[in-house]
């Protein structure tokens, strides 16, 4: 595998993660809008800019999220 499909690899696997983990803390929704936007980095530097085009799109989708979702004081 090279550097690309291992970058690849890492933002897709950082996004299933965070999204799973989403009901735990509202830092996880960012951590998902952080690893949108590297599959967004990675879908453009492959060359599929349809992917990469609507990762940016989810990554503001769930940056949007994080900022109007209630932070609990626990």
């Amino acid at each position: 595998m090279d550097r690309l499909t291992l970058f690849g690899l890492f933002a897709v696997t950082a996004m299933l993660v965070t999204y799973a983990l989403e009901h735990r803390s509202h830092w996880f929704i960012l951590a998902f809008a952080a690893a949108c936007a590297l599959g967004s980095v990675y879908g453009f530097l492959q060359g599929a800019w349809p992917f990469g085009l609507v990762e940016a799109v989810w990554a503001c989708v769930a940056l949007r999220r994080w900022i109007v979702r209630p932070r609990s004081l626990a």
